[in-house]
């Protein structure tokens, strides 16, 4: 499903009817923003297999934790931190390590070894497949643009192995707020000292990416790889199948 498009501006009407279009001029795109977590690879294997790799870890060092809560114990410990700790919704790193230690007081064990443990799911986390698309389409998107990283995650991509692709990376935690709230895409035009306008915002989820981008003022795309229906009948929705599209569209959009 790709872009319907009047060269150079760029117009799509969300599959559900939404009131009106979202349209930019790609002429004034100077830097694109990408989330990280489901746009340049899926990120529920990924979780999956560092949580397990830290429960081998403590299994093996610290087994009173792994017999007292487990996966899902540990996991609803860490959700009630979240509802104790509102400030602290925006940070994954400080929840999990939080838990982790109370984890292991209530074990008898010594709270420091929740980071070492969450190093360990930590790492296995940055261990990324990415989408086909992603590597070429970087390489394309550098070439003309700016690229930069939004991203309520902790995935580091220096460890990944992409870093050399991005101007910065923007995170919640370093902001002290998450996605959809403007003031992280505001974070990001100050560091790239750009106007919003002259960012595009590309991203999996409707809300936070898409719903957020713009209520700061920036164009937005919607990355769309399973083919869903536009959920939001208050926003319209610009909406690529994968970045290559995305790649296309820009070209298309821009060459006289």
């Amino acid at each position: 499903m790709g872009i319907s498009r009047e060269s150079p501006e760029v117009t799509k009407n969300a599959n559900t009817g939404s009131p009106a279009a979202q349209s930019f001029d790609a002429r004034a795109i100077k830097a694109i923003s990408l989330d990280l977590d489901d746009t340049l690879w899926a990120v529920d294997p990924v979780i999956a297999r560092a949580e397990q790799r830290m429960l081998d870890w403590l299994t093996e060092r610290y087994p009173r934790i792994v017999e007292q809560f487990g996966a899902e114990g540990l996991r609803a410990l860490r959700e009630e931190h979240g509802r104790r700790s509102p400030q602290l919704s925006h940070d994954f790193t400080a929840l999990r390590i939080a838990s982790l230690e109370e984890a292991a007081r209530h074990c008898g064990y010594a709270p420091e070894l929740a980071h070492a443990a969450f190093d360990v799911m930590w790492r296995a986390r940055n261990e990324v497949e990415l989408y086909e698309d992603v590597l070429p389409a970087l390489k394309v998107l550098a070439e003309r643009y700016l690229l930069a990283a939004v991203t309520n995650g902790n995935a580091d991509l220096t460890l990944i192995g992409l870093d050399h692709w991005f101007e910065c990376c923007i995170s919640a935690r370093e902001v002290g707020v998450a996605k959809p709230d403007p003031a992280i895409y505001a974070a990001l035009a100050r560091r790239l000292d750009l106007p919003a306008a002259a960012i595009l915002h590309v991203g999996d989820d409707p809300v936070t990416d898409v719903r957020g981008a713009l209520s700061a003022g920036m164009p937005a795309v919607w990355i769309n790889r399973g083919g869903l229906a536009w959920p939001d009948e208050d926003v319209a929705a610009l909406e690529v199948t994968d970045l290559s599209a995305l790649a296309t569209l820009l070209d298309a959009s821009t060459t006289p």
